[in-house]
C-alpha cells in the first residue's frame, strides 16, 4: 500500500530544493566576486565564462565526443552541426578582431607536423574510449561522473608529460605555422564550414533531426562565451594546457626539477608554475567549468549520485591508460577538440582542420576498442 506524502512534507521537500538552488547561485556570485577583487577584474570575468561554459556543456547536454560518435554510428547530425555552427559564429567576430588587433589578441596558433597529426589522431581515439574529450572529461567529472573522475588526474599527468617532451616531438618535421587572415581568411573558413556541414547532411541518416532547438541554442551561448573569453584573456578558449600546469605546479612543491624540459623550462612557463592558478587564464576557465557542471548536476539532481560501475578490471586499467594518453597526445596536437578543433579553426588556423581530420579518423578506431576493452558499449 502506497503512503501518501503529507502536504507540509511536499512543502518542506520544495523549500529544500529552493534553498539549494539558491545557495549555488550565491556560491557562484561570491566566488566571482572574490576572484575580482582579490585577484582582478578580468579573473573574475573569467572565472564566470568557465563557469558559463559548464553550465552550457552540462546543462544543455552539447559535447563534443558525444555528436562525433552519433554521426558515426546513428548518423544523427544535429550535434556535429551545431559544433559547426557555433565554430562559424565565433570565426565571423574572431577573424577580423585579431587581424584588428594583433598585438593584442592571440588565435590558436600551432604547425601542422607528424606529431601533430599522430596526436589528435590517438585523441580521437581515446576520447571515444572514454566518452569525453577535454572539456567533456572535466563536465563529466565536474558532474560526478566515476570514470572521468578516475581518469582525470591522469590527463592531467598525461598533459604534464606531454608538454615536457614537446619540443622533441615537434624537431621530428612541420611546416610553418599557417593562419586563415583578414576577410578573406574568414571567407575561406566559413565556406570551408559550408562544404563540411554539407558533407555531414548528405551523410545524415533520413528523418533525423538536422539541428534541434537545444543544440541549436547551446551553439549560439557557447559561441558568445568563447569570443567573451577571446576579449577578456586576450586568446582563445583552450582546456589542456590548465591540466598539465596543474601536475607542473605538484611536481614542483613535490621537488622535482623540471629544467630538463625546455617547455617547462621557459620562462612564460616557469612564471606560470611559481603563479597561483587564479592568475592562468585556462586554469581559471577550466575551474569554472569544472565547479559549473557541479552546480547544474547539484542542481538537476540534489547531489551526485552516480553509481560505480561494475566494470571488469582491464577496463579501470583502460581507463588509467586511455586518461594519460588524452592528456599526452592533445599536447602533441596542440590541443584538444576545444583548443585546436574549436578555437583553432575559428580563429583561422590552419591546424585546426588538420586536427579535425585526423581526431575524426581516430574515432572510428576508439569506437571499435571501447567495448574490447571491457568498457559498456553505448550506441
Amino acid at each position: 500500500m502506497t503512503q501518501a506524502v503529507s502536504p507540509d512534507l511536499r512543502l518542506e521537500t520544495g523549500s529544500g530544493v529552493i534553498s539549494r538552488r539558491a545557495a549555488l547561485v550565491v556560491a557562484a556570485l561570491v566566488s566571482v566576486a572574490l576572484v575580482a577583487v582579490f585577484v582582478g577584474a578580468r579573473y573574475g570575468l573569467l572565472l564566470a565564462v568557465g563557469l558559463g561554459f559548464g553550465v552550457v556543456l552540462e546543462g544543455m547536454r552539447f559535447g563534443f565526443a558525444g555528436p562525433w560518435r552519433a554521426m558515426i554510428l546513428r548518423r544523427e547530425p544535429s550535434g556535429m552541426l551545431a559544433q559547426l555552427l557555433a565554430i562559424a559564429l565565433v570565426s565571423v567576430v574572431a577573424i577580423p578582431l585579431l587581424s584588428a588587433h594583433p598585438g593584442e589578441l592571440v588565435g590558436a596558433q600551432a604547425a601542422v607536423g607528424f606529431a601533430m597529426v599522430g596526436g589528435a589522431f590517438v585523441f580521437g581515439a581515446c576520447m571515444q574510449i572514454l566518452l569525453g574529450c577535454g572539456s567533456g572529461t572535466l563536465v563529466n567529472a565536474g558532474s560526478g561522473n566515476p570514470i572521468a573522475v578516475f581518469a582525470l588526474p591522469f590527463f592531467c599527468i598525461g598533459s604534464f608529460f606531454g608538454a615536457y617532451g614537446l619540443v622533441w616531438w615537434t624537431s621530428l618535421g612541420a611546416l610553418p605555422i599557417l593562419q586563415f587572415r583578414g576577410m578573406t581568411g574568414l571567407g575561406l573558413t566559413l565556406v570551408l564550414l559550408a562544404i563540411s556541414a554539407a558533407i555531414v547532411l548528405w551523410r545524415a541518416a533520413p528523418g533525423t533531426v538536422r539541428l534541434s532547438r537545444r543544440h541549436g541554442i547551446a551553439a549560439i551561448v557557447l559561441a558568445v562565451l568563447a569570443i567573451g573569453n577571446l576579449v577578456v584573456a586576450g586568446q582563445p578558449w583552450g582546456v589542456v594546457y590548465g591540466l598539465g600546469l596543474w601536475t607542473a605546479k605538484v611536481a614542483t612543491v613535490a621537488g622535482a626539477d623540471l629544467s630538463g624540459s625546455a617547455f617547462w623550462a621557459a620562462s612564460g612557463s616557469v612564471e606560470r608554475v611559481q603563479s597561483s592558478l587564479l592568475t592562468d587564464y585556462t586554469s581559471l576557465t577550466d575551474i569554472g567549468l569544472i565547479a559549473g557542471a557541479f552546480g547544474v548536476a547539484t542542481w538537476r539532481r540534489g547531489g551526485l549520485t552516480a553509481k560505480l560501475p561494475s566494470y571488469p578490471a582491464r577496463a579501470w586499467i583502460a581507463t588509467m591508460v586511455v586518461g594519460f594518453l588524452l592528456g599526452y597526445s592533445s599536447r602533441l596536437a596542440f590541443g584538444c577538440n576545444v583548443g585546436a578543433f574549436f578555437s583553432g579553426i575559428s580563429t583561422g588556423s590552419l591546424h585546426g582542420w588538420v586536427w579535425f581530420i585526423s581526431a575524426f579518423a581516430g574515432a572510428f578506431v576508439g569506437i571499435r576498442l571501447r567495448p574490447l576493452l571491457g568498457l559498456e558499449a553505448r550506441a
